[in-house]
């Protein structure tokens, strides 16, 4: 009785511990952030185009996108005032800059704990054919609530080939341990020119 008492605890315990590890895998999964996705608030100013849209996000979360002067935001919150009031939304790339439609949620179990997103950022200095910029890409690794919302890591998409694992395992090694307006925002991996861009000040 007391050999089969053991074998049903150890069972028992492995069942846990198995559990508990499902419960903490780590793991993506995808939004969009394209207009037709999202809400559009108030119309489009005659005067800059500037536009804000909010679109859905995981788990309560809503992703905020505004643009003027052709550069764009992007921040999250339960709501569109809360995303707006975050660090990240106060964060201003200089050259002109778009970011790509599709935001990938890094989550741990079904949290989510940080967001990643590839922004293109004009590169004045390296025009087509017809004059206008061509653009660089990065990888924005930002982090999601309990706590503020903002930038943790820089990865530079041409420079690095392996960018989008270097850009997961920065959210999941350092987002949610991270301190917003204290610790330093990290470049991943080799910096190029799309990471220099997005650094002038």
């Amino acid at each position: 009785m007391n050999r089969i008492a053991c074998i049903g605890l150890a069972l028992l315990l492995t069942c846990s511990s198995a559990g508990h590890a499902a419960a903490q895998s780590m793991g993506s999964t995808y939004t969009s952030t394209a207009p037709k996705d999202c809400r559009r608030i108030g119309k489009p100013s005659e005067l800059d185009g500037s536009t804000t849209r909010v679109c859905p996000g995981k788990n309560g979360l809503v992703v905020l996108i505004a643009e003027d002067d052709l550069r764009e935001i992007v921040s999250v919150g339960r709501n569109r005032k809360q995303a707006a009031e975050e660090p990240a939304a106060k964060v201003w790339f200089a050259p002109f800059n778009s970011s790509e439609t599709t935001v990938e949620w890094r989550s741990s179990g079904n949290k989510p704990f940080a967001i990643i997103q590839r922004w293109h950022i004009a590169d004045g200095s390296d025009p087509d054919k017809q004059g206008r910029p061509n653009t660089k890409a990065m990888l924005v690794v930002t982090r999601l609530p309990p706590g503020p919302v903002c930038h943790v890591a820089y990865v530079d998409a041409i420079a690095n080939p392996a960018a989008n694992e270097l850009a997961r395992k920065a959210a999941d090694d350092l987002a949610r341990g991270f301190t917003c307006g204290k610790d330093e925002l990290k470049i991943i991996g080799t910096r190029g020119r799309a990471v220099e861009l997005a650094t002038m000040r």
